[in-house]
């Protein structure tokens, strides 16, 4: 069982896009007042989640960090060939229009008015940064299987996550895994309903070493700032 760290009670996070509670559980494990939101219900019926949009639950704070998981769908290197090409059924109008919308979620998520922020996402296309309000080159970029113990566990994947960090340290790698047996599941993911959860689902491993090292660097900020007051 993960440690209760010390003034983490008092220390308030919010995880905003999250539906799943994988990042939020780590932080709560570890004493954490920490709270997700999301359009859509908590999975698992959590109490602490919000239901709306994230921008209305800043109001409930003050909160001390942010993590953020916009929807990446239009905002990924990997699907600007859509802009210029939709598919079947799809408008060039509409898919812009999401892009932008989904530029703005992440430009409000990077400029909130909270002390640590990290949002998270994949390799951008131009036309994503472009559109983001005070856009800066992501932080740092890891992969799943840095943060995982088991070979047959949900992390040993190979999934190349970005990191846009402010008043944060880069993650260290906490797992034993060596990346040989990593696998692509989460690329190769066949269609179907549940295609865009799936491939969107955070992973423990990684969820706990912000909880663990992020949560730690918040509280030791926190407490130097009570001392300078």
């Amino acid at each position: 069982m993960p440690t209760t760290l010390p003034g983490a009670a008092s220390t308030r996070v919010l995880v905003a896009c999250e539906c799943s509670g994988i990042v939020r559980d780590a932080f709560l494990a570890r004493g954490f007042d920490a709270w997700s939101c999301d359009l859509k219900p908590d999975e698992n019926g959590s109490t602490r989640h919000f239901v709306g949009d994230f921008r209305s639950v800043l109001a409930e704070g003050p909160w001390d960090l942010l993590i953020g998981h916009p929807p990446c769908t239009r905002l990924c290197n990997s699907g600007v060939r859509w802009l210029t090409a939709p598919p079947p059924g799809r408008s060039s109008y509409e898919l812009w229009a999401e892009l932008r919308e989904g530029a703005a979620l992440f430009t409000d998520i990077w400029n909130a008015d909270v002390p640590h922020i990290a949002v998270e996402n994949p390799v951008m296309h131009k036309y994503a940064k472009a559109l983001i309000g005070g856009y800066e080159p992501f932080t740092q970029s890891v992969q799943p299987w840095q943060f995982g113990t088991d070979e047959d566990g949900p992390d040993n994947e190979r999934k190349r996550t970005c990191l846009w960090t402010r008043n944060l340290p880069a993650l260290e790698a906490a797992g034993t895994l060596d990346g040989s047996t990593a696998r692509a599941s989460v690329h190769l993911a066949g269609p179907g309903a549940s295609r865009a959860a799936d491939r969107s689902r955070f992973f423990p491993g990684l969820a706990a070493a912000m909880a663990d090292q992020w949560g730690r660097h918040v509280i030791h900020q926190r407490a130097l700032a009570r001392l300078e007051a």
